[in-house]
């Protein structure tokens, strides 16, 4: 079965699915093989459940003509995707970063979707498999796409775009994110920068941040790009101030926001210079931004009576947790407090990243902080104030987490961390 074949059995399905919990009528299902599982082994009960056919790789030892065999699942899927993204031809958005990639994945999403219709990354399914199944959500009425790439490797981002074929992209940030997979600083900026590489090699455009030195480098004097900043070069966006929601200017309209931290300036720039660039109105930009409320622990606001929470328990690394904590400073609600989970996959940096982070606690001269996870545990921190524990659990066993009934709480983690589970103790 190769890839055209495939493609006109997907045209006449409802789609793609790569679990055989989800499979709907018709669906054409993907049989993936993971760590713990094989698709394989339940193709049999996908076409059982409405599968229009089953793409596998291995005898499933079924005899059913809907059963379509290929050299590699995964592959298949990828060649389909990036196939039906040339079949359609619509204009590719597509995004990278350390940090705040899905909020500006959403929020381009928003400003655009006032005026095109659009697809746009579902989640942050934003790897090898995510990616392809965003393209194949594509349909004839879909005008532009937003494509979320994540990457912890060399190379990923640049096999994403031989997927996705962006015509524009973007990079929030770099920042000191997966350093155990990029080995450091610099791998993470090789990394993230083949979006840029993928894009200058096909004469795309970019969209950057000039206040960004970084970016500011990689572009260099690349003739397709447009830019926001303060005093941009192509679209002015200012910051006026985040206390605690941020308020932003550009050419003449203020935005004021439902967004918590000065660090979603950027996020919320690039929405803008895209809105600018794609000429959606700026009512429109503006109704779109400011109507943007974050979820899914990603900068969430919660109140629970006199106290404010600031849940960003999705993930965190040591750019995106420094960002929140001088965050949490300026926030005039007092006390403030934070609860603050291990930072994952910082290899051999992990011990350092970690104890420069309590001492930032300490520097910020917190009310109180609760440590969480092993390299927190080994932290030295000298300030009763900031108890640490190997687990949440353990904290909450010996210490209730002193949780506060006033003021400011910051919970912040990585993802392994599960750092909302705090809030059931409310």
């Amino acid at each position: 079965m190769n890839t055209i074949e495939l493609h006109k059995l997907f045209l006449e399905s409802d789609g793609v699915c790569t679990d055989s919990r989800k499979v709907g009528k018709n669906t054409l299902f993907f049989a993936l093989k993971g760590e713990n599982f094989n698709g394989n082994e339940y193709a049999e009960e996908a076409l059982k459940q409405g599968a229009c056919y089953a793409v596998t790789d291995e005898d499933t030892g079924v005899s059913d003509e809907r059963i379509l065999s290929v050299e590699n699942v995964l592959h298949s899927l990828q060649y389909l995707a990036a196939h039906h993204r040339k079949y359609l031809n619509i204009p590719v958005i597509s995004l990278t970063g350390s940090n705040g990639k899905t909020t500006t994945k959403e929020l381009i999403n928003a400003v655009l979707k006032t005026k095109y219709r659009t697809v746009a990354t579902k989640g942050n399914l934003n790897n090898h498999i995510g990616v392809p199944l965003t393209l194949l959500s594509m349909d004839y009425d879909t005008e532009i796409a937003i494509v979320e790439m994540g990457a912890n490797h060399l190379e990923e981002i640049a096999r994403l775009c031989k997927i996705a074929q962006p015509d524009y992209g973007c990079i929030t940030n770099f920042g000191k994110a997966h350093l155990e997979g990029f080995g450091g600083v610099e791998g993470v900026i090789k990394g993230k920068s083949e979006l840029y590489d993928y894009l200058k090699n096909n004469n795309k455009v970019i969209f950057y941040n000039s206040e960004d030195s970084i970016q500011v480098e990689k572009t260099g004097d690349y003739p397709h790009k447009f830019g926001f900043g303060d005093n941009g070069p192509d679209v002015s966006v200012t910051l006026n101030g985040a206390d605690p929601f941020v308020n932003v200017s550009f050419q003449g309209n203020n935005i004021k926001s439902q967004m918590i931290g000065a660090y979603n300036y950027n996020n919320i720039g690039l929405a803008i210079c895209i809105g600018k660039y794609f000429k959606v109105a700026d009512e429109n930009i503006i109704k779109a931004i400011e109507g943007y409320i974050p979820d899914n622990n990603r900068s969430q606001i919660i109140k629970k009576g006199e106290l404010t929470i600031i849940l960003d328990a999705y993930n965190a690394n040591p750019s995106s947790m420094k960002a929140a904590l001088e965050n949490l400073s300026k926030q005039p609600q007092k006390p403030v407090t934070a609860i603050i989970g291990d930072m994952f996959e910082l290899g051999s940096e992990a011990a350092t990243e970690h104890q420069a982070i309590a001492d930032l606690c300490r520097d910020l001269h917190f009310d109180e902080v609760t440590l969480v996870g092993e390299n927190f545990f080994k932290t030295q921190t000298e300030l009763s104030k900031f108890p640490n524990f190997k687990t949440l659990e353990e904290a909450i066993k010996n210490n209730d987490l002193s949780l506060p009934v006033n003021g400011t709480l910051l919970i912040k983690g990585s993802r392994g961390m599960a750092l909302e589970r705090v809030l059931e103790f409310f």
